[in-house]
Order: structure tokens, then C-alpha cells, then sequence
């Protein structure tokens, strides 16, 4: 008597025609990205924002000591009538609004490389923190050139020198524009070192591993 030889069904290999895959994400549900991957919260982008915005904005007082030390003096004469400019056809008073628009550019460069070195990251609070601090230095910088700078007091400066002695006229901003030369100095740059230097954002996980099996051969069939 023989065997069969046709095998018991205990011992033959399984075999799924319909193998199981990982579901997939559902739409919309993002997969959880380890701490620290998409930077600090926004909790703490604010208080550096504050941070940023007090130290750039009490820049501004060595912003003003340097206008009144570089500013071209605008000699004024006096007489019995009145008080004149004693050189009609200088242009100290233009250097006066130059000297402070370059060092307000200056201020807003180096202020922008300060803060994209201490945090590379990007961001809308940081520019935000930039451009208003910026514009408080620049502001407390004004001030702070006028109040040290000669007396706003012309008629009484030329009686206390006398008359045909000549002596200097206040410290004047007509430009008030280049208030903002700070400021918007400081937003290009950040900006600008951001986009050259500021960290990339990696391709998505899901579109990698797709392209992958795309280009991957295709599976035997034997």
C-alpha cells in the first residue's frame, strides 16, 4: 500500500495572496517630530524678542554719543539784529543729517549680524524685535545728541558769548527720515543672512520614501 503523494494540508507553506502593509497615516495626521526639531516655542521666541528689542534699542545711546562727536559744528555768528550762519554756503548742515544716517545703517548692520549669530534661526518675532528696537535707538539716539549737544537756545547762546563771537548752533535732525535708516538696515540684513546663511528645511519623510520606491525596480513575480 501506498503513500499519497499528494501532501497533507498541515504541512504545506502558507501562503497570503494579500499581505498585510502598514496603513498609512491618516490625512492630515502628522507624524510627531522629535523635541527641539522645529525650534524653540513660541513662548520663548517672544521673550527673545524682548530681550533683542531692549539691548538694540539702549544701543542707541552710543549711536547718539558718536553723532555729537563726528557731527560737522554749524558756526553762528550774531549782531545787534540777529543771529547768522557764518559760512552761508557750507553744508555742515547736511553732514549733520549724513554723519547720522550712515551710523544709523552702520548700527542696524551689526546689530542684525548680532542677533543672526546668537540665534540662526529666523523668524517674525525677531525681525519684529529688530526693526522696533532699531527704531527706539534711534529715537533715544536724537534725543540724547540734542540734549547733549549745544543749547536748543540760540538768542541766549549769542548774548552769553557776545556779539561777533562765533559759536555753535544746536544739533539738529531736519532729515527726520533717517530715523528709520536703523531699522530698515537692520531688516534687510537679518533677512538677507537668513536666506544665505539660516538653516534649510529637510524634504518631507513621506515624498522621500515615495520617490524612492518609484525609482526602485519592480518586484519578480516568481
Amino acid at each position: 500500500m501506498t503513500a499519497p503523494l499528494t501532501p497533507s494540508p498541515h504541512h504545506q507553506p502558507a501562503h497570503d495572496p494579500h499581505p498585510q502593509v502598514p496603513a498609512a497615516p491618516a490625512d492630515g495626521a502628522a507624524t510627531p517630530a522629535p523635541y527641539g526639531e522645529d525650534g524653540p516655542g513660541m513662548k520663548t521666541e517672544v521673550r527673545q524678542a524682548a530681550v533683542v528689542t531692549v539691548v538694540v534699542a539702549l544701543c542707541g545711546v552710543l549711536l547718539g554719543l558718536l553723532w555729537l562727536w563726528l557731527a560737522p559744528h554749524v558756526p553762528l555768528i550774531a549782531d545787534d539784529q540777529a543771529v547768522y550762519l557764518k559760512d552761508s554756503e557750507g553744508e555742515q548742515a547736511v553732514g549733520v543729517d549724513g554723519v547720522f544716517t550712515l551710523l544709523a545703517v552702520g548700527f542696524g548692520a551689526l546689530s542684525a549680524l548680532a542677533v543672526f549669530l546668537v540665534s540662526r534661526r529666523g523668524g517674525v518675532p525677531l525681525v519684529v524685535a529688530l526693526a522696533l528696537g532699531g527704531l527706539l535707538g534711534a529715537l533715544l539716539a536724537w534725543r540724547l545728541g540734542i540734549w547733549l549737544g549745544p543749547t536748543p537756545d540760540v538768542a541766549a547762546h549769542a548774548r552769553q558769548v557776545g556779539k561777533g563771537v562765533t559759536f555753535d548752533a544746536p544739533l539738529e535732525l531736519k532729515a527726520k527720515g533717517a530715523l528709520l535708516a536703523w531699522p530698515v538696515a537692520a531688516t534687510l540684513v537679518h533677512l538677507g543672512l537668513t536666506a544665505l546663511f539660516g538653516p534649510r528645511d529637510p524634504e518631507p519623510e513621506f515624498e522621500q520614501e515615495h520617490g524612492h520606491e518609484q525609482a526602485g525596480p519592480y518586484p519578480s513575480e516568481n
